[in-house]
């Protein structure tokens, strides 16, 4: 790629974010874009508060998306300009910004040619995120919760809003679950290669001896349900559970019952909520993770029953995906796709778009082989 001249790369780049423009379907993301600023505009929207904040959601993510193509086409422009003024005048500190803006706008097409592979039918939903604890005991637990932090800060970098709906903190340190929603389109379809155990080694803080641990924690990423789905819940089918809510250590947040707690007997889901402090609230909170829940069960099932009638076998991306390894040397590792680096400070502070995106062109590649 160095050897290559530097107005052929451009003129590639030209040539493929034009092809992004065209799948991303830039115009009719423009004609929408008005439609909401028509709406956000009214004030009768905001007598609906649910309505009116995913009108203005929805207005400020598609805006940025027209935004960032329209900047990097913009800057492809005038980076042809920028290394014909370094030839011009033979200026290596121009020619070597030159080069670096190359770069970079090589790693940000290249992002938005990922961005195009998300068209699975609920890829542009928002995403409901559950950390569980699994082997490992304390460690575990702490481990979790270190999971947790990198997912919202990576929400953080992006701009995208989150809302925890539910913490289980263990005894000693950590947490023993979480769920929390990613309150941004698309969510889903980029953070559902995620689905699966994450392993970490490293020498365990909690213990006297210093030794070496390896601890487990499943993530399971499941879109958010929207009016057009039909999960058919049936009211004898649920144990409604109220509790007064909790912080670490058993410090009461609340002074009334007002946590719920849903077990969806047929299939054993348990679903929580507990940040609101109504009861209602939270128990219709807690019924959208079921419903979301539930549905994602249903499409697992109907993968698995048209796989049969194939003759396929069906493959799970449930399994241990990633490794975090701190002791003896430093390391993150995916095990599908191989994608690997060092800065483990960096993947845990949220830094995690390069496995990302590796997941979401794996995925593509799985699903073109099934169909």
């Amino acid at each position: 790629m160095a050897d290559q001249d530097p107005a052929e790369e451009i003129k590639e780049l030209s040539s493929t974010l034009a092809s992004v423009e065209s799948v991303l379907d830039l115009d009719a993301k423009r004609t929408e874009i008005e439609q909401l600023r028509e709406q956000s505009a009214d004030p009768e929207l905001w007598n609906d508060q649910d309505n009116a904040q995913r009108v203005t959601r929805r207005l400020s993510y598609l805006e940025s998306e027209v935004t960032r193509v329209e900047g990097i086409q913009r800057r492809l422009e005038d980076l042809g300009v920028l290394f014909e003024l370094a030839a011009a005048e033979d200026d290596a500190d121009t020619l070597a910004e030159a080069r670096a803006e190359l770069a970079a706008l090589r790693k940000d097409v290249g992002d938005l040619e990922v961005r195009t592979l998300l068209s699975g039918p609920y890829d542009e939903r928002e995403a409901l995120v559950t950390i569980n604890a699994q082997a490992g005991g304390v460690d575990a637990a702490d481990w979790t919760q270190m999971l947790q932090r990198m997912y919202l800060r990576w929400a953080e970098r992006r701009g995208y809003p989150t809302e925890i709906y539910d913490t289980s903190y263990a005894e000693e340190a950590g947490i023993k679950s979480t769920t929390f929603a990613v309150k941004a389109p698309f969510a889903y379809g980029t953070l559902r290669g995620e689905h699966g155990t994450h392993r970490l080694v490293r020498i365990s803080p909690f213990d006297n001896q210093s030794r070496r641990q390896t601890s487990f924690a499943g993530v399971d990423v499941v879109p958010v349900v929207e009016q057009s789905d039909h999960i058919d819940i049936d009211e004898g089918d649920l144990r409604i559970d109220v509790y007064r809510s909790s912080g670490p250590g058993g410090q009461g947040v609340n002074t009334t019952d007002s946590a719920v707690r849903i077990t969806h007997l047929p299939t054993g889901i348990v679903v929580s909520c507990q940040n609101e402090r109504s009861q209602l609230q939270n128990r219709a909170t807690a019924m959208s993770v079921l419903q979301a829940k539930l549905l994602e069960r249903k499409r697992q099932e109907e993968r698995a029953a048209l796989a049969e009638l194939r003759g396929e076998a069906t493959s799970s991306w449930g399994t241990q995906m990633r490794n975090y390894v701190l002791h003896p040397y430093q390391s993150v590792k995916d095990v599908r796709t191989n994608t690997e680096t060092g800065n483990t400070g960096a993947v845990l502070d949220g830094e995690i778009d390069e496995f990302i995106d590796a997941e979401i062109r794996w995925m593509r590649n799985q699903e073109r082989d099934a169909e």
